[in-house]
């Protein structure tokens, strides 16, 4: 089950560093690519406002 990033977002860019398939783009809220998400949890735990969540 993909990740998706919540309203909480502040766009501080961790979340995307922290990804390892790079599937996470920016905006004023980031996305998450669902089709491209390997639901590993490094963006929820790089995430200062735990603004990424499982699906």
């Amino acid at each position: 089950m993909a990740y998706k990033i919540t309203d909480e977002c502040i766009a501080c860019g961790a979340c995307a560093d922290a990804c390892p398939v790079s599937c996470i783009s920016e905006g004023d809220v980031y996305k998450i690519n669902a089709d491209e998400c390997i639901s590993c949890g490094s963006c929820a735990e790089a995430c200062p406002v735990g603004a990424p969540v499982e699906e």
